[in-house]
């Protein structure tokens, strides 16, 4: 089975903090202290990755109540696969990356999001990144044209 990266695993312990704080500044609620026991034996043993289908029941379903929190998709609704590019433009994914998506493991999908964030090649993390950053004074002068 597909790894969950350490980075995801900050994610979700991050989410919990802000969640659920901990009450005297010491102890840690139960799903941030499940994931922290997962990262600091990532950290220990030098990996970057914890095996999904070998993770406590506890930290498992802490990660999923984060994974739960993001977005389903990278798609901006500017697919090029559907005019034959291997790689769509739009969020970066590739064809089969994007026909699958549908049937793909929560595991698989972060992969997939870790993979086109890293590239950050695609318009997502681009073009209209840049248009986001903006705001909305500049989103009315381009509806305007």
């Amino acid at each position: 089975m597909a790894g969950i990266h350490i980075t995801d695993i900050e994610s979700a312990i991050n989410y919990w903090r802000s969640r659920e704080p901990s009450p005297d500044g010491v102890a840690l609620p139960a799903p941030t202290r499940a994931l922290a026991e997962v990262y600091a034996l990532l950290v220990y043993y030098h990996e970057t990755e914890a095996d999904a289908a070998t993770m406590p029941p506890k930290a498992l379903a802490a990660w999923m109540a984060w994974y739960e929190s993001t977005p389903d998709t990278p798609c901006i609704a500017i697919c090029s696969t559907s005019q034959g590019d291997d790689l769509c433009k739009g969020c970066g994914r590739t064809f089969e990356e994007v026909q699958r998506w549908p049937e793909m493991g929560p595991v698989a999908k972060r992969a997939t999001w870790r993979r086109i964030t890293l590239e950050a090649s695609a318009w997502r993390f681009n073009k209209y990144a840049e248009r986001a950053a903006e705001g909305p004074v500049a989103t009315e002068s381009l509806s305007k044209e």
